[in-house]
């Protein structure tokens, strides 16, 4: 039996909602990037991008957990020397949420064309609404993942 390699016209992409209000960083992190990926597929292929887009609602009410916040940093670099940024995670939660969200996820992609190519269908908003309701999302069921 020959092995099924998926086509990129064949696909059909769907669209999920997230809603990150109480969810933890991390497992919201996993869940979005195995949906970006496609691990969620039959016909799953590391080598292809047969993943759906995900759209993050209300990141500003994720929960980061054991004092994470004023512990962690997120880095950048411009590329001059001395140019090295940090920026508290407990800052990045009050005044860009969207960043901290964006980055855990990007962490969990492949770091090549491929990983940003599936970064590309990943949507983050810090508030309720976001405006792709014309792709008619499908709100994800988040109660697997939820902190019990």
């Amino acid at each position: 039996m020959r092995t099924y390699s998926p086509k990129v016209n064949e696909l059909t992409r769907a669209w999920h909602v997230i809603d990150a209000e109480g969810l933890v960083l991390g497992r919201l992190a996993t869940v979005a990037a195995s949906l970006l990926r496609g691990k969620h597929r039959v016909y799953f292929a590391p080598h292809a991008d047969t993943g759906d887009f995900v759209i993050i609602v209300n990141a500003d009410k994720v929960v980061v957990t054991a004092n994470k916040a004023g512990q962690n940093f997120a880095y950048r670099h411009s590329g001059y020397p001395g140019g090295l940024r940090a920026t508290s995670w407990q800052t990045l939660l009050t005044e860009d949420p969207t960043t901290l969200v964006h980055d855990a996820i990007k962490g969990m992609v492949p770091k090549n064309r491929l990983g940003r190519a599936q970064l590309g269908k990943l949507f983050v908003y810090a508030g309720p609404t976001h405006p792709h309701a014309a792709q008619t999302p499908v709100p994800f069921d988040t109660s697997a993942i939820r902190r019990g």
